[in-house]
C-alpha cells in the first residue's frame, strides 16, 4: 500500500498542474459535443417513448390519473437517467483512454521515468478494444444492480465496486501501453491486482456520487436533465484525469521494480 499512497501523492500534485488541466479540456470537449447533440435530438423522443410504453402496460389512461400512475410517471426520468448515464460514462472513459491517456504517459514517463525502457506492448486497437468490451460489460452490469438505487448507501458501493473494476481494467492497460511488454504487462497484472483494484475502488467512490446526485435530480424535474448530465460528464473526466494520473504512476513505478527484481535472474 505504500507505492499506492505515494502514487496518489504523485497524481494529486500533477492532477491540478496547467498541463492536466489543459489535458482535460479534449476529453471533456468531445464528451460535451457528443451528449450535448444526442440530448438536444433524442432526449424528448425517448421520454415519450417511455412514457408511451407506461402508459400501455398501465392498461390506457385510467391509473394516469391516480397515485400510482404519479408515481410511475415520477419513474420514466429515472429510466431514461438508467438508459443514458451509464453510456455517458463509457464515453468520457473511452476518451479519455484514447486521447488523454497517451498523454499523460508521455508526460509522467519523460518527468518521472526517463530511463525506463518503453517496450511499445500496448497497441492502439487494443486501447480501444479493451475500452469498448469493458464498457460495455460495465453498461449492463449497471442496469441489473439499478434496484440497489431504492437503498443509496448500498448503490454507493455497488457502483463503486464496478468502477473499481472498470477503472483498474482499462487504465492498467494504458498506463503500461507504451513501457512495458504484453508479458510484462500481464505479470504486472497479474502481481498487483489487489492494488490495482484499490486504487480503483477509491477513485469509484468518488466517481459513483455524481451518478446518484443525477438520479435524484432527476426525480425533481426533467428540465434538470441536460444541466445535470453536463456537469456530471465534466466530474467525470476529472476523475477520470485523476485516475489515470494514479495509475499511471503507480504501474510504472510496480514495472520499475518489476524489471529491477527479474534483472538478476536474467544475468544468472
Amino acid at each position: 500500500m505504500n507505492g499506492v499512497m505515494t502514487a496518489w501523492g504523485r497524481a494529486l500534485r500533477a492532477q491540478f498542474s496547467g498541463r492536466m488541466l489543459l489535458l482535460s479540456l479534449a476529453p471533456l470537449l468531445l464528451s460535451l459535443l457528443l451528449w450535448g447533440v444526442l440530448l438536444w435530438l433524442g432526449l424528448q423522443p425517448l421520454i415519450d417513448w417511455l412514457h408511451a410504453a407506461r402508459e400501455q402496460a398501465a392498461g390506457g389512461g385510467g391509473i394516469v390519473a391516480t397515485g400510482i400512475g404519479l408515481l410511475q410517471g415520477m419513474l420514466v426520468p429515472l429510466v431514461a437517467v438508467a438508459l443514458l448515464l451509464p453510456l455517458m460514462i463509457g464515453s468520457a472513459l473511452l476518451f479519455m483512454g484514447v486521447v488523454a491517456m497517451p498523454a499523460i504517459e508521455r508526460h509522467v514517463g519523460r518527468r518521472h521515468f526517463p530511463d525506463l525502457e518503453k517496450k511499445e506492448g500496448g497497441t492502439f486497437v487494443g486501447s480501444v478494444a479493451i475500452n469498448l468490451g469493458s464498457t460495455a460489460v460495465f453498461a449492463l452490469l449497471w442496469l441489473f444492480t439499478l434496484p440497489l438505487y431504492a437503498v443509496p448507501p448500498l448503490a454507493w458501493l455497488v457502483q463503486a465496486s464496478l468502477w473499481a473494476w472498470v477503472t483498474s481494467r482499462v487504465m492498467s492497460y494504458d498506463a503500461l501501453a507504451a513501457h512495458a511488454s504484453a508479458a510484462e504487462r500481464s505479470t504486472l497484472l497479474r502481481r498487483r491486482r489487489p492494488a490495482l483494484l484499490a486504487i480503483g475502488l477509491m477513485t469509484g467512490l468518488a466517481g459513483a456520487l455524481p451518478g446518484i446526485a443525477w438520479m435524484g435530480g432527476a426525480v425533481l424535474s426533467i428540465v434538470l436533465f441536460p444541466v445535470l448530465a453536463m456537469v456530471s460528464l465534466w466530474l467525470y473526466v476529472m476523475i477520470f484525469l485523476f485516475a489515470g494520473l494514479w495509475f499511471q504512476y503507480f504501474c510504472l513505478q510496480a514495472l520499475k521494480e518489476q524489471r529491477a527484481a527479474e534483472a538478476p535472474q536474467a544475468a544468472m
